[in-house]
């Protein structure tokens, strides 16, 4: 519910559990006043109340008692006497950057409005959000900022991103153009950020705000697999149970910064949005920019109740068609099985022993194209090798037998040894003058360009026209470097970075659009590219390419805290670490599925994965639909990991422990949440019975269970 109190002046947002304040100041001035608990008070005026500024802080020259340079500003500026991290900053034709919004007015309506050309948060009735706009306007350049946000009250979370127009009559161009900004009157928080690399995405790291500025960004043309583009405050000592949170997540696949500032008054700015450095985009007159989109949502009900919210957003406000409520096939994927090295016989006798053990797709991963029989030639050339392979057959079989069928993409790569580079070698991503670097044995393709675009889709589209696929894997295996486009002319080479993203996300909604019912899965090595804007044209996305299951517990983890369990590619591979039954427990997690050659399976591992099939089809309502909580943390805990999934009803609960490593014996009582006090639950096999108050409350015991390292236990509760 977003109100305006006209007396005076203030516009407030409302949640269920939030209230986000803004005040209109004399002179136009637009403040944050408050973020948090909701509250049922209009006039939070006192709350914009801050340490009077230092003698070398500029006063507005007519507000004297004014500086923005310690006010709570909710969209600052550059060059206006506000010395922190800015969200805009617009060089105008005079060549300086002093940019200086003002309040012009604002409206309230129901829905949400479009965001052309990017990935966004959605609401399939007006009923389900509302949505304020708030105009300003700086006099002196004509540059117009309209502040979008959407209220979604049915998962606490709020929307913002920024349309900025110029209505002069002289171009210019921003340097800067983030998509929200937050201002919190205190430094007592921790700031939470998800690092990694490949292999090792999405891993936890907290630490305390100080004075100065800290967090996290990417250069490297997507969202990355080092840093991932959210991150979250959390009031000192808060837990996975108590404390105040707010959580911060950009949708958006490329270049990005979240930068936390902490001032002099030891209050504290958060900013998301689009990397600054090498960005900068030329707005002509009459022309228009529109930022990715922020998504923002507090809990005062610790770490756990902020990602509980973000999955409730996600899973009914940013995923999208077919697959976000109908079950996904289980899958087989022929990667760590055959690598470059298969035929159609086979794939064919992969499909054969994958029926038998219940699974329900095979994809054909790398090396099916051009004359790909390794990771050294043709990307770019997505025609049939025939030498090596008769598609058509090959589907017909996997069809016959009752399985879907799958195949893997890298569209926005191409290789040296291509018949598309020797065709087009300028379209590679590259600069004059300057040899492009290699990676991979590959070049980026510059997806920016249109007729690039048109190429590589047009390909894709013949065979999956041609062929009846069930499934894609869209892949992307490099960052960029030697940025730029031969298209683009000098004066708007800053743009290469965003332009690029935006012709990822073209040609995505083409996809979704020719082909809805083609389950689309998006990876880059993994988890590079795992974020909200690859989510709303895929309903899931690899999560890593180390399918070791106690390495996968602390990237899983990590990658809960924001993204939820339907949206995370899990799978069992044949790796040594742990038996198949704690491969099929941890990737039970997320979208499940194998990765392994069915033919060398012992008979007792075939018995386990037919368990872990009908497991899968048992569990799917409630680990898809159900709610999330982190019990034991790897972070928290050298040995023992441990979640579940409750159902919204909490009539029943999934609880799954994994040992990690061996621990001298000690006491360990494992204490659940979100049950029903009051029910009594049974133990499916065991017959025990309990409170769900004695489960949460005193916890279940476990002390004295004799498990080596890497073994797992689920225990599933129904309530009588």
């Amino acid at each position: 519910m977003i109100t305006y109190n006209e007396p005076i002046r203030t516009i407030k947002l409302d949640t269920p559990h939030t209230s986000y304040v803004l005040g209109i100041r004399d002179g136009g001035f637009l403040l944050n006043l408050y973020y948090g608990r909701r509250l049922p008070d209009d006039d939070l005026w006192s709350l914009s109340n801050r340490l009077p500024s230092a003698s070398f802080s500029p006063s507005d020259p007519e507000y004297t008692d004014f500086s923005t340079d310690v006010a709570p500003m909710e969209y600052p500026t550059d060059g206006r006497g506000d010395f922190r991290v800015s969200a805009l900053s617009v060089r105008g034709a005079d060549g300086d950057s002093v940019t200086d919004l003002r309040y012009v007015s604002h409206r309230v309506f129901p829905g949400k409005p479009d965001m052309p050309g990017l990935p966004h948060l959605y609401a399939d009735r007006d009923s389900q959000c509302e949505t304020l706009e708030v105009t300003m306007r700086d006099p002196r350049t004509a540059v117009e900022a309209v502040l979008v946000y959407t209220v979604f009250e049915d998962c606490d979370a709020i929307a913002k991103h920024v349309r900025i127009t110029n209505r002069g009559g002289q171009t210019v161009k921003l340097e800067c153009a983030l998509s929200s900004c937050v201002d919190l009157p205190s430094m007592g928080y921790d700031l939470i950020t998800l690092w990694g690399r490949h292999a090792k995405e999405r891993q936890f790291e907290r630490r305390p705000l100080a004075h100065g500025l800290q967090g996290i960004r990417s250069k490297r043309g997507s969202s990355s697999h080092n840093h991932n583009p959210f991150a979250a405050l959390a009031s000192t000592g808060a837990t996975e149970t108590t404390g105040e949170v707010y959580g911060f997540n950009f949708v958006y696949s490329g270049n990005f910064t979240i930068t936390a500032e902490v001032d002099h008054n030891a209050a504290t700015r958060i900013v998301v949005g689009i990397d600054p450095a090498g960005f900068e985009w030329t707005l002509a007159p009459g022309e228009t920019f529109i930022t990715p989109e922020a998504v923002h949502v507090f809990s005062a009900e610790g770490i756990g109740g902020m990602s509980r919210a973000f999955h409730r957003c996600y899973g009914e406000h940013l995923i999208r068609g077919r697959w976000k409520e109908e079950k996904r096939p289980l899958l087989i994927n022929s990667w760590e099985a055959a690598f470059f090295d298969f035929d159609t016989d086979k794939l064919i006798s992969f499909a054969e022993r994958a029926k038998e053990l219940g699974i329900e797709m095979l994809v054909m991963d790398d090396g099916w194209f051009g004359k790909r029989d390794n990771d050294k030639s043709s990307l770019g050339d997505w025609f049939v090798n025939e030498k090596k392979l008769d598609l058509g057959r090959l589907i017909d079989s996997v069809h016959s037998m009752g399985l879907k069928f799958g195949i893997w993409y890298e569209p926005e790569m191409i290789s040296p040894d291509s018949e598309l580079y020797r065709a087009h070698p300028d379209w590679c991503v590259h600069v004059s003058g300057l040899a492009p670097s290699i990676a991979r044995h590959q070049y980026v393709l510059d997806v920016s360009r249109p007729d690039v675009r048109e190429n590589v889709y047009g390909q894709m589209r013949e065979v999956l026209c041609r062929y009846p696929v069930d499934y894609l894997k869209w892949d992307f295996n490099r960052n960029l470097s030697e940025a730029g486009s031969a298209l683009l002319p000098a004066e708007r080479s800053g743009e290469f970075f965003h332009r690029f993203v935006l012709g990822t996300y073209e040609m995505q909604d083409r996809l979704t659009r020719d082909f809805p019912d083609l389950l689309l899965e998006n990876c880059s090595g993994g988890g590079g590219r795992f974020d909200p804007g690859m989510l709303y044209y895929s309903p899931q996305i690899w999560a890593s390419d180390n399918t070791d299951p106690i390495e996968r517990l602390n990237i899983q983890f990590g990658t809960s805290l924001c993204y939820p369990a339907s949206t995370m590619g899990a799978h069992v591979s044949a790796c040594r670490r742990t038996g198949y039954r704690t491969k099929g427990d941890v990737a039970l997690w997320g979208t499940f599925g194998y990765e392994l050659d069915p033919n060398d399976l012992t008979d007792e591992e075939r018995g386990i994965i037919k368990e872990q099939v009908a497991e899968y089809h048992k569990f799917w309502d409630l680990i898809r639909r159900g709610s999330l909580y982190r019990l034991i943390c790897p972070w928290d805990n050298d040995f023992v990991s441990a979640w579940s999934f409750v159902s919204e009803d909490r009539k029943e609960a999934l609880v799954t422990l994994v040992r990690m490593r061996r621990q001298e014996e000690t006491l360990l009582r494992l204490k659940l949440q979100g049950l029903d006090p009051d029910a009594v639950y049974t133990a499916e096999g065991t017959g025990g019975r309990c409170s769900g108050a004695l489960l949460m409350y005193a916890g279940l015991d476990l002390t004295g269970e004799a498990w080596d390292d890497g073994e797992s236990c689920k225990i599933h509760l129904v309530a009588e």
